[in-house]
């Protein structure tokens, strides 16, 4: 314990009556010269109070606790405190970091609730609700209404554009339409879990339009990374117990619409002040206008009504709540992990991804109760840890 007192060498003091009961307590607090002061330093300044901070001893042997009768009396070794040991007091730049990391720990932890949320209630609509097309087109045209709500409130400051803004950003959102209709016709075919396995091989995709449509170099490394990668997917479609064509071309062809779709948003992004939370709103207004006309002319109203009755005849009103959740979600998470992509480098955003892979893999086998061979679960093994030893070797 540190306490202040005003200390002269060899002062004692006693408190009586402190507690008054059936008997009477004294307590007896003396004070032993500190040993400090023997130095000549020292003894020149006696007959002065000390402020300095006194450090009390708390264990039984230094008390010298005992009983003498019906009192209780006990000793307090008293000593000044050492100067020399400084209290480090944490700097502004250290402050400011702990915080960045614990703000990006929240962002990640959200992103990946999310988007478990997410895949678990488009699974579940999906397999109700047949209808691709359609599940698509309500998670853009809902988040883009919440966006705009946010923007007519004030909630959220609405972003600032140009048509350069939005003819940049045309190309994202061609992108990103193509490839969120085809990762959901995927998922109306094959398990999340298949899905999320295929699309893991992203990074091999994304080395190779980089390559050769661009034109960078990767070192070696690099394309080492993409072995296990492209052969842990490979392990895991051919063992795969439900495996499904049109799945599996919907996963592969959602890779490469998304490679796509981040290359044009490095490109859109640069010199604009527009935040990571408006660009994804902006994004997802431009690709509900490419999206709805394709689903009216796939799918139609006709064959959303019929199946709209039947999903509501067999899963009742839930099903409702199961739509504007997948819609909700689907917004949230994908506005988090754009607003992440603001605080963090591609290095730490591509772990990340990874890690969410990971635990929309497990909790989707969980839930759905999805048949796994123990082989086809080393390939997604093998596929997961490539796309980290990629993430690392781009370092």
């Amino acid at each position: 314990m540190i306490s202040t007192v005003n200390q002269q060498p060899r002062t004692a003091f006693t408190v009586v009556d402190l507690a008054r009961g059936r008997s009477h307590f004294r307590r007896g607090i003396s004070l032993p010269p500190n040993p400090r002061q023997n130095t000549p330093s020292s003894s020149c300044c006696s007959s002065r109070f000390s402020l300095r901070p006194l450090c009390v001893s708390s264990s039984l042997r230094d008390l010298g606790l005992g009983l003498r009768g019906d009192r209780l009396e006990f000793k307090c070794k008293v000593y000044g405190a050492d100067r020399s040991e400084d209290v480090v007091v944490p700097s502004e730049e250290q402050r400011s970091a702990a915080a960045q990391k614990v703000k990006i720990g929240i962002y990640f932890a959200t992103w990946w609730a999310l988007n478990v949320v997410f895949n678990i209630y488009n699974k579940k609509v999906l397999n109700a609700f047949p209808y691709p097309w359609l599940t698509s087109t309500l998670s853009l045209a809902c988040g883009s209404l919440m966006m705009l709500i946010s923007w007519s409130s004030r909630i959220a400051e609405a972003p600032k554009t140009d048509f350069d803004f939005w003819k940049a950003l045309f190309p994202v959102a061609v992108a990103h339409t193509i490839g969120h209709v085809a990762a959901t016709v995927s998922m109306s075919k094959v398990a999340v879990s298949f899905t999320h396995i295929i699309k893991s091989g992203e990074p091999a995709f994304s080395v190779l339009v980089s390559r050769f449509l661009l034109g960078e170099t990767f070192p070696a490394s690099v394309y080492l990374s993409l072995v296990p990668i492209i052969g842990g997917c490979a392990l895991a479609a051919v063992t795969e117990l439900n495996f499904n064509m049109t799945g599996f071309m919907g996963a592969m062809i959602s890779n490469i619409a998304f490679v796509f779709r981040n290359i044009f948003s490095k490109r859109g992004m640069k010199g604009t002040s527009v935040s990571g939370m408006n660009y994804y709103a902006c994004l997802s207004m431009m690709s509900l206008l490419i999206l709805t006309p394709f689903a009216i002319a796939v799918e139609g109203p006709q064959m959303w009504v019929a199946g709209w009755h039947e999903a509501i005849s067999q899963i009742g009103p839930h099903f409702i709540w199961w739509i504007a959740a997948q819609s909700i979600f689907y917004h949230l998470y994908n506005q988090v992990s754009y607003m992440s992509l603001d605080e963090i480098s591609p290095l730490t955003f591509s772990i990340g991804n990874t890690m969410k892979r990971i635990s929309v893999i497990v909790s989707s086998i969980i839930i759905f109760h999805t048949p796994v061979q123990p082989i086809n679960a080393l390939g997604a093994a093998i596929a997961i840890l490539g796309t980290f030893l990629y993430s690392q070797a781009k370092r």
